[in-house]
């Protein structure tokens, strides 16, 4: 079964030339959390169709509103790993 996760970047980076928000890049929804973006899940949806009816939902409200071409719709298989190996933290040492 196949799940859609729906997301909401709030963009506050300055990824962008002379340190512009960067909001989409290319056809992508830009995100980093650590340079200030903030992302929120709406919700899991049973549908692409359901998903897509709470963006038009959702960009009625405030905040939202302001950057309505930030939602994410992820499809998700149910019982099935995403992270498969380990990993290897990274020190912010400069």
């Amino acid at each position: 079964m196949t799940v859609y996760l729906l997301w909401h970047i709030g963009h506050q980076n300055e990824a962008g030339a002379e340190g512009a928000t960067l909001h989409v890049d290319g056809e992508t929804v830009y995100v980093d959390e650590q340079d200030g973006d903030d992302v929120k899940m709406l919700g899991v949806y049973s549908t692409q169709d359901k998903a897509e009816e709470r963006i038009r939902r959702a960009r009625l409200l405030p905040g939202f509103s302001d950057e309505p071409d930030c939602f994410v719709i992820d499809a998700h298989s149910l019982d099935e790993d995403e992270w498969s190996e380990g990993f290897v933290r990274v020190s912010r040492e400069m």
